[in-house]
């Protein structure tokens, strides 16, 4: 026994849509490699009907997460938080391999990452005192403003190559569920490895199915389907300029156009944003309405 050479047992990475773990309707994968080259895995090449069938799982998501209390939606973050705390070992590994970064840098982008989610959980039952209040009227009636999630939320995750592609993906999603909207993530597709481990550990965190979608493949072929696509309700184009160019953000708000869809523009020069730097309530109050109520006075 002592002769036998043990192999070792490889990953295999899937996407996540409605809070399972589906390969691509295509079967097709491609190859992820490092940044010297290297084979790293197999991802799934998300395809145009991945992305349909993961909108249709964010929409039927989307009444039962934005009823879910603030207070409650922040603990669901919060244990995202602590899993993911269970499992950083494992994730430094996988962002030093994406980013082609030294273990310890990753293990703190990591670090980062789960703060990002304490942060956002903080949030939740706040958002509600700066984005609404009682509005002063001529006339015996209250009048209240309060936030209202926008929907489903089509995300273009920020990209490998400028940096940061993990912590920026926490970045981006953190703050549309906080609110209670539901999102469809085109990962970053030259680093979509950490992204499909952290459906695993949405899943294991009591996150509701479809709240959070996670595809892998060509960025070319699942923007533009959540840009056109009549259910989706906003899009955060944070990776689209560092992915397809300067036009691309153009092309998709275009798109999105025509369903008036809310549009959250890239910074101009992708190379410029640093997720590393302190969030402010610019993403958190990007995607909510504001609902006003009328009420009258008692005599």
């Amino acid at each position: 026994m002592s002769d036998v050479i043990r192999l070792d047992v490889m990953k295999t990475y899937k996407l996540f849509v409605g809070g399972k773990f589906p390969r691509s309707e295509s079967g097709r994968v491609y190859e992820v490699s490092d940044s010297k080259g290297q084979w790293l895995a197999n991802a799934p090449l998300g395809t145009r009907k991945d992305t349909r069938d993961a909108v249709l799982a964010a929409r039927a998501a989307v009444k039962g997460w934005a009823g879910t209390t603030a207070y409650n939606r922040g603990q669901v973050l919060y244990r995202i938080a602590e899993m993911l705390q269970g499992r950083r070992e494992q994730f430094a590994a996988e962002v030093a391999a994406a980013e082609g970064i030294g273990a310890k840098k990753a293990a703190t982008l990591v670090d980062q990452a789960i703060d990002r989610w304490v942060w956002y959980a903080g949030w939740t039952d706040k958002v509600a005192q700066i984005a609404g209040g009682a509005n002063p009227v001529a006339g015996p009636y209250f009048n209240l403003s309060v936030p209202e999630p926008t929907g489903v939320v089509g995300i273009v995750a920020p990209q490998a190559g400028y940096g940061h592609s993990f912590l920026g993906l926490v970045s981006v999603i953190a703050p549309v569920i906080a609110t209670g909207n539901t999102a469809v993530v085109a990962v970053a597709a030259d680093a979509p490895l950490p992204a499909l481990s952290l459906g695993e550990v949405l899943a294991t965190s009591d996150l509701p199915g479809g709240v959070v979608n996670l595809l892998s493949g060509r960025t070319a072929d699942i923007a533009p389907t959540l840009a056109s696509h009549q259910d989706v309700n906003a899009l955060d184009l944070a990776g689209a300029i560092a992915h397809e160019g300067p036009g691309a953000a153009t092309v998709l708000e275009a798109s999105a156009a025509d369903t008036l869809k809310r549009v959250l523009w890239p910074a101009v020069d992708p190379a410029a944003q640093d997720w590393t730097v302190a969030p402010g309530t610019e993403r958190l109050l990007s995607f909510v309405e504001t609902k006003t109520v009328w009420h009258p006075m008692g005599q």
